[in-house]
């Protein structure tokens, strides 16, 4: 096998060739755009899928670098954080109260329909918790490390069962949360903010947190979007010197979390000094940042890893996409007053619970560039799908681990 290992400049290049491709099957393939499936997902897919072909047929696998997309990811972050003013966000206690509530349900419900399906297939059922929570809630990356403990304890594939859940789970959450989510809204008869002229695209709209109008994109000035561009840069940095203070006192902290916390002082500060700071670049910048890791991570995938355990993986997710779409819309959806936010933030809970924040976001972005914006229920699944829902993870996790099942 030949392994060809690409600069950050050349996945850049293939990232936003990635997103150009996706944006333009969404144009010509109108069931893509009522869908509400990102463009950057559909092009990060189809690199993906020609990246499997080019190893399966050629023998060549491209390794694509992180260091770009890693950065992406936390500029995103930042302009989450920045957009959130805290005295437009009090209304804000009792829903998050919920979703962190309804968050710790997803995950014992996950883990049991994962160490059930395990059992069923003879298995054992630590790899139910590897294609539980810890794929769809934690990811690759949690469950690479969680296999590295099953592998030591005696389950010798657990490190290439644990990836390929992982790597389905992405998939399926990047494929589903848009259409579930666009299925809420239209059920229920929802709207987001109005436009202010009309729906032409380009017009402003006016920010329901805030009741300010949000300029069009061709009325952002190069000065605004330098200056965004600097705050979001302090903010990152802010960030690395919260991890640096966490670290120090044994707590290990998100990177992509400081970030967004050094936004929101950032803006705060900015508040508290009756200093204005403009959103709509802050807006666009965000939106950037976001396509541009999501095409760059999701190309990334090795489908090729879901291989042998194709069979019991595919019933495992399809499984897991059923139990979280009931969750999120018979449970959350209800609880948080069954209105267009409600719509929002459950969109936003499928994607960080069955793929990544990032595809949650997207989701939101997605339905919100159609329908208008919900600060409300960015803010919500930004924190609860942060912070809270990693440690609820590990937690719950090693409580499983606990049970007779496992010894």
């Amino acid at each position: 096998m030949e392994v060809i290992t690409l600069t950050e400049l050349q996945t850049l290049a293939i990232g936003l060739t990635a997103g150009a491709l996706g944006t333009l099957a969404c144009r010509k393939l109108t069931l893509l755009g009522r869908l509400d499936i990102p463009a950057p997902v559909v092009g990060g897919m189809l690199v993906a899928g020609l990246v499997a072909l080019l190893r399966g047929k050629a023998g060549v696998e491209l390794q694509f670098a992180t260091g770009l997309s890693d950065f992406f990811l936390l500029m995103f972050f930042t302009t989450v954080g920045l957009s959130a003013k805290l005295s437009s966000l009090k209304a804000g206690g009792k829903p998050l109260v919920i979703l962190c509530a309804v968050t710790l349900l997803m995950i014992v419900l996950q883990n049991l329909l994962g160490i059930g399906i395990a059992l069923l297939n003879g298995s054992h059922p630590y790899y139910g918790l590897l294609v539980g929570s810890i794929s769809l809630v934690g990811g690759p990356g949690t469950a690479a490390a969680w296999a590295k403990e099953a592998q030591a304890v005696g389950l010798e594939h657990a490190p290439e069962i644990a990836v390929a859940g992982a790597t389905l789970a992405v998939i399926a959450g990047a494929v589903v949360a848009g259409p579930i989510t666009g299925w809420i809204v239209r059920r229920e008869k929802l709207g987001g903010a109005t436009r202010a002229t009309g729906s032409t695209t380009g017009t402003p709209w006016v920010d329901p947190a805030t009741e300010q109008a949000v300029a069009p994109e061709g009325m952002i000035s190069i000065e605004q979007v330098m200056r965004t561009v600097l705050l979001m840069v302090v903010a990152i940095l802010v960030g690395e010197t919260m991890n640096t203070w966490a670290k120090s006192i044994g707590m290990v902290l998100p990177g992509f979390l400081t970030a967004m916390l050094g936004g929101v002082l950032i803006t705060n500060l900015a508040d508290a000094l009756r200093f204005k700071l403009a959103f709509a670049p802050i807006e666009r910048n965000g939106t950037i940042a976001l396509q541009a890791f999501l095409a760059m991570y999701l190309m990334s995938l090795k489908l090729w890893l879901i291989g042998a355990a194709l069979g019991p993986l595919l019933i495992n997710v399809i499984a897991q996409v059923v139990l979280t779409a009931a969750v999120a819309y018979l449970v959350l959806f209800r609880l948080l007053g069954r209105d267009y936010d409600a719509a929002l933030t459950a969109g936003g809970f499928l994607g960080f619970g069955l793929s990544s924040m990032a595809v949650g976001m997207a989701t939101m972005d997605k339905v919100a560039e159609r329908l208008g914006p919900s600060p409300k229920a960015f803010l919500l699944i930004t924190l609860a799908g942060s912070f809270f829902v990693d440690l609820a993870n590990a937690f719950l996790v090693q409580l499983f681990l606990a049970l007779p099942w496992f010894h």
